[in-house]
Formats: C-alpha cells, sequence, structure tokens
C-alpha cells in the first residue's frame, strides 16, 4: 500500500490516503443491503467523470481493508474493471459509526435495523457486559435493535416496520442491562411484534385494503384509541402497550381509517 498520512482537522484524528488493489477490499456484513439500481446510476457517473470520491476504509487485522462507507461506488468501479481504488485509511473504531458516514443514499428503515443489529452483536460478542444504553451513541434508535432482532435474527425481511414505527419512537428505549441479559428482551420484543404484525395482516386484509400504507393508518388508530392522538410519554411498559394495541387494532373499522400522523 501506498500512500501518505495526514490529520483531520477538526478532531485531530490521524488518516490516511492510499490507492489499494479490489481483492484487498471487502465489503462487512454491517453494511446495508446492496441497491443494484444505485450501482447503475453510480457506473453512469463514473463512466462520465472517473473514479473520484475515495472509499472509506478500516483495517480488519488480517492484512485487507472493509469498506465502511462507498460500497456501492466499489461494485460500481469493479463492473466497470477498475482494479485499484483511492481510499482514505481509518482507524479501526471508525466502523461502529458506520451509519453516520452512510450518507451517499439515506438508508431505508430496513437498513438501519440490519446496522443496529450488527452492532449490537459485535458487542455482544467482545464486549457482553455493556450496558445497552452505551450504544446510543451508535444507535439512532433503539427500536432500530428490535427490528433488527426481526429482520436479521427471526429472519422476516418483509416485516412492515414502517406501520409501527411512530409507536416504537414512544416506548422501545435502550436498556439499563447488560447487553448479555438485553439479548432476551429483545427477542421476546421482537416475537411479540410479529404477533401484532399477524394481527394487523389480518385485519387489513378484512378490511380490503389495498394500499400498504393504510398499515400504518390501522395502527396509528388502534393506537390514538389507547394513548389519545397526542400523547407524548407512556407509563405501561412495552408489553403491555405492544398486547394491549393487538387487541385494538382488531376493532379498526374502515371508516376510521385515515392516514395521518399522531
Amino acid at each position: 500500500m501506498e500512500g501518505f498520512k495526514f490529520r483531520d482537522q477538526l478532531r485531530g484524528v490521524e488518516l490516511e490516503f492510499a490507492i489499494l488493489p479490489s481483492e484487498k477490499l471487502t465489503i462487512p456484513s454491517i453494511q446495508r443491503e446492496i441497491s443494484e439500481n444505485h450501482i447503475k446510476r453510480l457506473m453512469e457517473s463514473i463512466e462520465k467523470l472517473g473514479f473520484i470520491e475515495p472509499l472509506s476504509v478500516v483495517p480488519d487485522g488480517k492484512g485487507s481493508y472493509e469498506v465502511i462507507n462507498g460500497q456501492h461506488r466499489l461494485l460500481a468501479g469493479r463492473q466497470l474493471g477498475i482494479t485499484e481504488f483511492p481510499v482514505i485509511v481509518l482507524p479501526p473504531e471508525y466502523k461502529q459509526h458506520i451509519i453516520a458516514l452512510n450518507i451517499e443514499k439515506a438508508p431505508s428503515l430496513k437498513d438501519k435495523a440490519h446496522q443496529a443489529y450488527e452492532i449490537f452483536l459485535e458487542y455482544l460478542n467482545s464486549a457482553p457486559e455493556t450496558p445497552e444504553y452505551k450504544l446510543e451513541r451508535l444507535i439512532e434508535e433503539a427500536y432500530l435493535i428490535t427490528i433488527g432482532f426481526i429482520t436479521d435474527r427471526i429472519g422476516d425481511k418483509k416485516f412492515p416496520g414502517y406501520a409501527f414505527e411512530k409507536v416504537l419512537k414512544k416506548l422501545d428505549y435502550f436498556l439499563e442491562q447488560p447487553i448479555s441479559q438485553a439479548q432476551k428482551e429483545r427477542e421476546n420484543r421482537a416475537n411479540l411484534l410479529l404477533k401484532a404484525k399477524e394481527v394487523l395482516n389480518k385485519r387489513y386484509e378484512e378490511l380490503q385494503m389495498k394500499n400498504p400504507l393504510q398499515k400504518e393508518a390501522i395502527v396509528s388508530k388502534a393506537f390514538q384509541s389507547l394513548y389519545g392522538r397526542y400523547v407524548r410519554s407512556i407509563t405501561d411498559d412495552f408489553h403491555t402497550v405492544i398486547e394491549r394495541l393487538i387487541d385494538a387494532i382488531q376493532k379498526v373499522s374502515l371508516e376510521e381509517i385515515q392516514i395521518e400522523e399522531f
């Protein structure tokens, strides 16, 4: 690897610019799912302007480097036959901030949940006694971990997280427990939300709805019937709220449905 070192002017972190062969670059599992359409758009841009934006990478400790920002650019470049890539080598701990770095394509809820779950899993394996709330600096919202348990651990990639997101923002917070113990609670919350999903899907079909966004409206109306439209804090615990929500979803009528925020 040939390059030169320099320091970030704001924080004084030592960085390194280098040119690395393609075979030395890998995409870590924490990255979001690949978008073929995004790759195609990037290929058009690179063909027109060249590969002018370095990838952000961290050493993996095995002689290769993980791409923590620019995976789509890497894949687009490879499809165009590029064999060497300009990179900025960051300290290994920057991998934990992968969500903040990935701004070239706004991550979806599923992307954020996947990355939150991977961060949780990394700490579970390396530092299981870390209190879960310590992950707050790395993960945007605690409920993303729960959804990550659904989509990644349980494997339900079609879970309609968007339908429950506004409720979860008011309800699902970081836990005081060590991650080794928080794991069980996250599993329990994930399984309860899957139960809620089944009830939601059934009511959606019973009401003969066609627009998936109306699932969010059903959950919204059910939640409002329990806690009001403008509630900011809820004293009931997570499990009580979701169990009550499951019951309320089954009672929502077609006349009540409006796609609105609460």
